[in-house]
């Protein structure tokens, strides 16, 4: 096999990101700069590099059973069903021409089963099929009175009788059926690349995504609301397409994306279940999410000089919505009869890194993005609990321009010893909103040691601080807002956070690592918000070989956020304060033991417990809790796998979920709430079990 350096330079060249930020070539030492005048390139031969053609690789397959009786098992499972099988593939083809396939694929036919395939001539195209499938579960026993589940219309007993309060709806619990909550998404994709022979590649990806189930959804008349089991049918189709150029010392290309989301359902009717009041349907409708479409087409570049490298994108893209507004059967007349929305976005991103020389490095960025709502603003008429009171309402073009600008410089002070420093500014210009500007502006500091042998160390500080334009109250967002209410994304804020981490080796077969972190905000010139909050988190991680065979790991993970708020019930001063305490505990740990019975058998126990834990404080004269959550999950997995040849092996996997939480939110009856109609208690409490039996072949 002949190599080329120009070729080997242009890999380096091409391998190298555009968006890296620790790349830089030392000055006068970049392959660019390598005198080639007197190589002779027709003697470059690799004796040894002989191609091994044909199939290699494993297949396998595998059956479980699953025991469980609340389908929220299935998010550890990944089983919904009693019986589970799965495929999986790892295998590679390559033939002396220089044809490559590969087959991936990993638990396909579980429900969160992929698989990716790659073929084509190395150096000259590939082709990729890919697919994937992702499934979220939230509870199997939501509790509705309605009929025509999983469609668009939600209909409730022809005999039933409607109350003022649920507490008074006769027909309630006889009418109540247990209703799934869960999406599956599906996606599949194609995509072609073609590398020609002058430097140039082409390349196109198409994606769908098809999303189905049902989530839960509210239908209101006024101040009474039903739980409703909104169903989703969504389709996602994605496109991506490009061309690269890349010569000696730069590279660049134009790529485009496009992607066109639709709806199966634009509306969802559902029948009253309380009295019809104050002029109320009967019939009630919402809007589901609209058929929309977004297309980016962008530019990047990067270009390396010496021992600098700049690099560069520009990207412009649009996102347009118009599908027919549904309206709730009042007898007014719409502006419009659909949105026509429109929202244009734009950027730049442009960066920059250099090295002075050995010791030290900068680099700068700045980054540009801009979003213009060009909707057509309308009038609308507000309808309130009585007759439409004749005022009118504007939809509200949300813009919104970011600034972003970094400088920083890394110095090597000595073997073993790096500082790394620099500044960050954040700028945001917002329409329509309470605050116009805000401005960021953050130091940070970075000191690493790894001179101490077996050590490896390092230590973050930084402090930012957040102010802006004239803060007033916006008639289009907040015109009934308390002056004094300052919303937290938009207010003052002191922001100190340090960060530590510690990587320790004693002896060759023992890794202890330590990191921690704590950031507080402050929001000083707040009155009625949110006034502060704490973040601390740690971590350790320990791994030790026992022996050539046993290996033992183990990792504990604590975060707290503390939060505090005051607020007011009569739109002046503060009279009552809240706090928020979150605490989430996560611990694991791992055994395995190899080479059993000749070196056949393989045996492993993994184990992982989580404890997390809100409680909201609120005082206002007296003190009492807002209502608590918790959640405990254990997770055990017991395994076992035998080499049976020298290329088929068994493996017998064992799970156990034990899962509880606390949810006030979802510890509710039907008609605990006179005024709603609820799905019903939905907490989880339950001890699930999974066993899968599998086997693998070397081919």
């Amino acid at each position: 096999m002949k190599f080329n350096l120009n070729l080997v330079t242009l890999a380096l060249i091409a391998n190298a990101s555009v968006f890296v930020p620790n790349m830089a070539f030392a000055g006068g030492y970049g392959v660019q700069n390598a005198n080639t005048d007197k190589v002779k390139f027709d003697k470059w031969e690799c004796k040894n590099c002989k191609v091994e053609s044909g199939v290699t690789g494993t297949v396998g397959a595998g059956f479980g059973y699953n025991n469980s009786d609340d389908i929220h098992s299935a998010n550890a499972f990944a089983a919904e069903n009693a019986f589970a099988g799965k495929v999986d593939a790892d295998v590679n083809y390559i033939n002396e021409s220089g044809y490559r396939s590969t087959v991936e694929a990993h638990d396909l036919g579980m429900e969160d089963g992929r698989f990716d395939v790659n073929t084509g001539k190395i150096g000259k195209y590939k082709i990729n099929v890919n697919y994937r499938q992702i499934a979220t579960y939230d509870t199997d026993s939501a509790m509705s009175p309605y009929s025509g589940i999983g469609g668009d219309h939600l209909t409730l007993a022809n005999n039933w009788q409607t109350a003022g309060s649920s507490q008074d709806m006769l027909d309630l619990y006889n009418s109540l059926n247990p209703v799934e909550l869960s999406l599956k998404r599906k996606r599949a994709g194609l995509g072609f690349e073609y590398m020609g022979d002058s430097l140039w590649s082409t390349y196109v990806n198409y994606q769908r995504e098809e999303k189905t189930g049902l989530k839960a959804a509210s239908g209101s008349f006024f101040n009474q609301s039903m739980m409703l089991a909104e169903p989703v049918d969504y389709t996602t189709d994605t496109v991506e397409a490009g061309i690269k150029l890349r010569g000696d010392n730069w590279f660049t290309a134009l790529s485009y994306s496009g992607s066109s989301f639709k709806n199966e359902y634009s509306q969802l009717r559902f029948d009253n279940a309380f009295n019809p009041t104050f002029g109320a349907q009967t019939q009630g409708t919402m809007a589901l999410d609209p058929d929309n479409q977004a297309h980016t087409v962008s530019l990047l570049g990067q270009y390396t000089a010496g021992s600098t490298i700049m690099s560069g994108r520009v990207h412009y893209g649009q996102m347009t919505q118009d599908q027919a507004f549904v309206t709730s059967g009042y007898g007014y007349q719409l502006p419009t009869e659909s949105l026509d929305g429109k929202v244009d976005m734009s950027g730049v991103n442009l960066k920059v890194v250099s090295r002075l020389n050995r010791t030290v490095r900068l680099n700068a960025s700045y980054d540009y993005s801009d979003r213009d709502n060009k909707t057509n603003i309308e009038q609308w008429t507000q309808i309130s609990i009585n007759a439409t009171n004749g005022q009118v309402a504007y939809n509200t073009p949300y813009d919104i321009t970011t600034h972003r600008g970094k400088v920083g410089a890394d110095f090597n002070l000595a073997r073993g010893m790096k500082l790394e420093t620099g500044y960050d500014f954040r700028r945001d210009e917002r329409s329509n909103q309470d605050r116009e500007t805000t401005d960021e502006n953050t130091l940070w500091t970075k000191f690493r040691l790894s001179a101490l042998d077996n050590w490896d160390m390092w230590i973050k500080g930084s402090y930012g601080e957040r102010d802006g334009s004239k803060y007033e109250a916006s008639q289009w967002t907040s015109s009934q807002s308390n002056d004094l209410l300052r919303k937290y994304n938009l207010a003052d804020r002191q922001r100190t956070m340090v960060e530590a981490r510690v990587s320790h080796t004693p002896i060759d077969t023992l890794t202890i690592d330590f990191g921690a972190r704590y950031a507080l905000d402050d929001y000083n010139e707040t009155e009625i918000g949110l006034t502060e909050s704490k973040d601390l988190s740690y971590d350790v991680n320990v791994n030790y070989m026992l022996t050539d065979d046993m290996m033992i790991n183990a990792f504990y993970n604590r975060q707290n956020i503390n939060s505090e708020q005051a607020g007011s019930t009569n739109f002046g001063a503060a009279n009552w304060f809240g706090e928020i305490e979150d605490q989430v505990d996560v611990i694991g740990t791992g055994f395995s033991y190899n080479n059993l019975l000749e070196k056949k058998l393989r045996l492993g126990v993994d184990y992982t417990y989580s404890d997390s834990n809100s409680n909201t404080q609120v005082t206002q004269g007296i003190s009492g809790d807002y209502g608590d959550y918790s959640a405990k999950v254990h997770n055990v997995n017991v395994y076992g796998q035998y080499q049976v040849s020298e290329k088929l092996a068994v493996r017998l996997d064992y799970k156990v979920e034990k899962y509880n939480d606390n949810d006030p939110a979802n510890s509710l009856a039907v008609d605990a709430i006179p005024n709603v109609v609820s799905f019903g208690s939905n907490d989880h409490d339950y001890t699930a079990q999974l066993i899968m039996f599998s086997m693998s072949y070397k081919l």
